[in-house]
């Protein structure tokens, strides 16, 4: 499908509508699927609900790992920061070690149940896609091109945000994508914390052993996963267009 993406994409979105139109109704297809399970349809809230809760937590701590990401690297690649570089380095890659249900036990205690302790879980585990490839883009910026940039007459503050930072975005980009599809699956675990996401059904159906239920929240979950990375597919590809087309 990569020779029609925006087919792909139309699929994707449309699927994913489907399903979530669907899902309410299907009482009696997993009945039949499951005849053994006493409530094959998770009911006690709507997909609709939870897949706009999700994609807030997501949306969210993504748009947070990027500010703080982006500026992160922006500061370790200039003159002044770039001796935190490698500590910079080092403690993204730390934050992304710790397993989410550990940061999510730390992070009760300190901000209550609920929408922020797994907000602050996504926004330590999404860093550090976006933390390497930013540095690794701004590192990527023909030294000459600064010195032409320098030549006309740009300020710090010019060249940062006119040379090197459109230079810098389509692996920054690429990071991002890997992020925010990190995040999408690792924000189901908000649901043990009182988040309310698509891992509320897979959660409920883990603890009274429903697998339909699982198998309801995480269908959602991937459609949901794939349409984004086709999304940001477009996305790049549209980047590519444009880089290409100014040379």
């Amino acid at each position: 499908m990569r020779k029609w993406p925006y087919l792909w994409t139309g699929l994707l979105a449309a699927a994913l509508v489907t399903l979530i139109y669907w899902l309410p109704h299907s009482q009696s297809t997993f009945a039949e699927w499951f005849p053994k399970l006493r409530a094959p349809l998770y009911n006690r809230q709507g997909f609709a609900e939870l897949l706009g809760s999700h994609v807030l937590l997501v949306g969210a701590s993504s748009l947070l790992c990027i500010l703080i990401g982006v500026g992160l690297s922006i500061f370790v690649t200039r003159p002044i920061g770039r001796d935190f570089q490698p500590l910079l380095a080092s403690v993204s890659a730390i934050g992304q070690t710790f397993p989410p249900a550990a940061v999510l036990a730390i992070a009760v205690p300190m901000v209550g149940f609920g929408f922020m302790p797994a907000l602050v879980a996504l926004v330590i585990y999404g860093l550090l896609p976006i933390i390497e490839n930013s540095i690794r883009g701004f590192k990527g910026v023909d030294s000459a091109v600064r010195e032409a940039a320098r030549g006309m007459g740009m300020k710090a503050g010019q060249q940062l945000w006119r040379v090197e930072m459109p230079l810098a975005f389509p692996v920054m980009l690429a990071g991002i994508r890997t992020s925010v599809l990190i995040n999408i699956g690792t924000a189901t675990i908000g649901s043990t914390v009182g988040a309310q996401t698509l891992g509320t059904p897979i959660i409920a159906g883990l603890v009274n052993s429903n697998p339909a239920y699982v198998i309801q929240g995480a269908a959602i979950v991937a459609l949901l996963a794939m349409l984004t990375d086709s999304l940001f597919d477009l996305a790049e590809r549209k980047v590519s267009a444009y880089k290409y087309a100014d040379q």
